[in-house]
């Protein structure tokens, strides 16, 4: 069963220690003139996101919880937690144990209602920007407070995610669709997580 969830993981392009190339000019599935490519050479050269194999990167592909986590602990050198983390859904053995174990110990990951982390679960634009929040406070990063209200859907922002999506907004790490609206209950993909690590490697002087 185990190995059968590690080749899950592998196709996720999640497992730590994975050979994979260190330019997006290596993927075959990453356009040189895509509009995350430079992103994706960035982050990938830098050890921060793995390919899905030793040739692609799948950037339409869906983030999860447990991605997040992995990438964010990477972006901070990867710290070796002082203890292994409390849900019960993650096991020692997961890819993104240490980084869950971490994320919590600096008050990233808070985990869901019912007590587990969900690291298989697909995150949400509004989760995404709440773990960028706390991110940026953990790393000491100026925090920002970008203008909810011009969007459409503000309404639909869950109110405990309001306040990591006007930082994330502000910071100009998620921005609005064409349309005028957030999609707080979309899913982030691959290659957007590239651009926004990449946001985060850089930031904007002013």
């Amino acid at each position: 069963m185990k190995r059968t969830i590690c080749a899950w993981l592998l196709v996720l392009g999640l497992a730590v220690g994975t050979a994979v190339p260190a330019s997006a000019a290596a993927f075959t599935d990453v356009a040189s003139d895509a509009w995350y490519a430079q992103a994706v050479n960035e982050v990938s050269a830098a050890g921060i996101m793995n390919g899905t194999t030793t040739s692609t990167f799948s950037p339409d592909e869906q983030v999860t919880r447990g991605m997040v986590m992995a990438v964010l602990w990477r972006l901070a050198g990867s710290p070796a937690p002082s203890a292994p983390s409390t849900f019960p859904d993650v096991e020692d053995w997961y890819y993104y144990a240490d980084a869950v174990a971490w994320a919590q110990q600096v008050g990233i990951a808070s985990g869901l209602g019912d007590g587990t982390f969900g690291g298989g679960n697909i995150v949400t634009r509004e989760q995404l920007s709440v773990f960028l929040y706390r991110y940026s406070q953990y790393a000491g990063q100026e925090l920002a407070n970008g203008v909810l209200d011009i969007y459409n859907d503000v309404d639909s922002v869950h109110t405990w995610a309001k306040e990591g999506m006007a930082h994330a907004v502000g910071a100009g790490l998620i921005t609005g669709t064409d349309e005028g609206n957030l999609e707080p209950a979309g899913a982030a993909t691959r290659a957007q997580l590239a651009v926004i690590l990449q946001r985060l490697m850089t930031p904007a002087v002013g």
